[in-house]
């Protein structure tokens, strides 16, 4: 099979820049009126979560732990006297492509030169990486001034569990890692190996795959969030194994419990599950890229993983 040529591909921790590392071993960067920007520890983030709850995100319950994992380098805090007054995170994928997240300023702090500082941090780290963000559709012209162009919209829905098993879905655990990876990385613009590591096993969730004759053809997450569960990432084939793999995932939650799906808004064939299963829409961001949208086969993104990391 092909995918067996990919075998022993490496977990690693993205290398950041040779300049952003240098600034992580000194811990911070001083800034005038007593602003500092430093590396988030692991408990920082926690913090940068409980903010993008407050900001009516509904973060994953375990995604402090999975998305810090995957880039340690990647995730900042600006500090005024003290105390914390906002966040981004720059994750590295590999040394082509980054994802920008976590973009967050305390409400009274806005409107100054704070968020500015950290964007610069940000893009200053993940240096020549064509980088993604999902930004709030209103800020879309900030954005724009940072060199980001608008690629397509993505649209959160909101439905309820409930579901069946289908022929052909098979727990994730039940297929060697190197498959999974290796099917993931053709449909997101590069490999992610030591995110999904994690992303696939992370507590009181399910992770679900599609195989036929032996070849993955599409798989799912879902997981916990403060708020009922989100299915991401859904990546299939063909809408007929999107179907089977969105109603075994939403089968391992019960009816009652709000399910939430984040859409590219140019896949007709997602909006259509949606549709489908009468989900409605909640919210919507900006796909947004400083270079050029990946040459990704965006009909056989159902669901993306999240806002925070692509």
């Amino acid at each position: 099979m092909e995918w067996q040529k990919r075998a022993g591909i490496a977990l690693r921790t993205p290398s950041p820049p040779l300049q952003a590392r240098r600034k992580g071993r000194k811990g911070m960067n001083m800034g005038e009126n007593g602003f500092v920007i430093r590396q988030m520890t692991k408990d920082d983030v926690e913090l940068a979560v409980e903010w993008a709850a407050r900001e009516g995100w509904n973060p994953g319950l375990n995604d402090a732990a999975c998305f810090y994992d995957t880039d340690p380098h990647g995730f900042f805090i600006g500090e005024l006297n003290g105390e914390p007054a906002g966040c981004i995170s720059a994750v590295s994928y590999e040394d082509s492509f980054g994802f920008i997240g976590f973009y967050i300023i305390r409400k009274e702090l806005r409107g100054k030169w704070y968020g500015v500082e950290l964007g610069k941090r940000a893009m200053s780290y993940l240096g020549t990486r064509n980088i993604g963000i999902d930004g709030v559709v209103g800020k879309i012209k900030n954005y724009e001034k940072f060199g980001f162009t608008l690629a397509h919209k993505n649209i959160r829905y909101e439905g309820r569990g409930g579901g069946s098993g289908s022929t052909g879905v098979v727990e994730l655990a039940d297929i060697p890692f190197e498959m999974i990876v290796f099917y993931d990385s053709g449909i997101f613009p590069v490999q992610r190996a030591t995110f999904l590591e994690g992303w696939i096993i992370q507590p009181d969730s399910a992770s679900l795959g599609f195989l036929e004759d032996g070849e993955l053809k599409g798989y799912g997450v879902i997981r916990p969030c403060r708020t009922g569960f989100k299915i991401g990432p859904l990546f299939a084939d063909s809408s007929d194994i999107a179907e089977r793999l969105f109603n075994a995932l939403a089968g391992k939650v019960s009816a009652q419990t709000p399910v939430f799906l984040d859409i590219p808004a140019i896949n007709p064939a997602a909006l259509a599950l949606a549709g489908g299963h009468d989900m409605t829409p909640v919210f919507e961001t900006g796909r947004m890229y400083n270079k050029e949208m990946p040459a990704v086969p965006m009909e056989k993104v159902f669901g993306i993983t999240s806002f925070e990391l692509g």
